[in-house]
């Protein structure tokens, strides 16, 4: 699903002129053609993201297990065996080792650390994905470790970790990285990239909502972390890079204005969409607020680094 074509490694990706000009032709026959066509992109995930050799030991050293997420089987791993379960939620094109130094931090200090690859993405089945799978999977790990001390997500993970504790899943704390608020966004962006106008860009939207929420009243809101946001109990804490060249810095604005006094977001500088995921001052934060008593939240502070 989803939005400007890029891998949650930080690599955005371009989008070819030879798809623009194709795309440019099928909208001068029929706007609503080229969004229908223009879903097929929209959805489909692409390569799958390598393990990195600075992440392979890690890796290979979770207990790894499935579930099944609409008949694709998922491959979630776990870190420790110690109470305090964590969460860990990668973003579009990405996979659970990704946070590998935060694995390695979060195991240290006594923590249970648990993920998964999304349907499509790193071990696991499939070649689309969407939201819905993203809290399916999240929903089903709880099943099996309990509710959870925190969900820590990254880019459009961060739409799944809030639409899912919206819904339910139980967690007292989210910290989101480079994070998607609203769905509309991606639809925008992606259209955007492909040269589109307003109308196969609606097209594309209203395909989307047929086919993959079967034309449900307001399917898009329901996972929009501002107008769906997260418990009153749940705080949240918000990393983003002023230049991330994959999401903009003003999703993660969205997202703390929603939230009111029980959010923090911490504005940074150079450290790109996945760089921040291991900076020291991000894990540093990570581990205070979670292990710090609730309230967490300081006002609706932006802190820059």
């Amino acid at each position: 699903m989803y939005g400007r074509p890029y891998c949650s490694s930080g690599e955005e990706t371009s989008m070819p002129s030879v798809i623009r000009m194709a795309f440019s032709a099928a909208e001068t026959l029929s706007p609503r053609l080229a969004g229908r066509l223009a879903l097929i992109l929209f959805r489909r995930v692409g390569s799958r993201l390598p393990v990195r050799p600075d992440e392979r030991a890690t890796h290979d050293s979770a207990r790894v297990g499935t579930i099944t997420v609409n008949n694709k089987n998922v491959v979630t791993y776990q870190w420790g065996t110690g109470a305090r379960p964590v969460l860990l939620v990668h973003g579009w094109r990405g996979r659970a080792v990704q946070f590998a130094r935060l694995i390695r931090e979060l195991r240290a200090e006594g923590y249970t650390v648990v993920s998964f690859d999304a349907p499509a993405n790193g071990s696991s089945d499939g070649r689309y994905t969407d939201v819905r799978e993203y809290v399916d999977a999240m929903v089903q790990l709880q099943r099996l470790h309990g509710s959870f001390e925190a969900v820590v997500a990254h880019s459009f993970g961060v739409l799944g970790a809030i639409s899912a504790v919206a819904n339910g899943l139980d967690t007292n704390r989210v910290v989101g990285i480079s994070g998607v608020a609203e769905p509309g966004y991606l639809l925008s962006y992606f259209g955007q990239s492909l040269g589109l106008g307003p109308a196969a860009t609606a097209e594309l939207g209203a395909a989307f909502v047929r086919r993959v929420f079967e034309n449900e009243p307001d399917a898009l809101s329901r996972f929009s972390g501002v107008q769906n946001p997260l418990p009153a109990s749940v705080a949240l804490l918000l990393f983003h890079d002023r230049v991330d060249p994959v999401v903009d810095i003003e999703q993660s604005e969205q997202l703390h204005a929603a939230h009111g006094e029980r959010s923090h977001l911490v504005a940074t500088e150079g450290l790109g969409h996945r760089r921040i995921l291991s900076a020291d001052l991000t894990l540093d934060a990570v581990l205070e607020f979670i292990a710090a008593p609730l309230p967490v939240a300081q006002g609706r502070s932006v802190e820059r680094r």
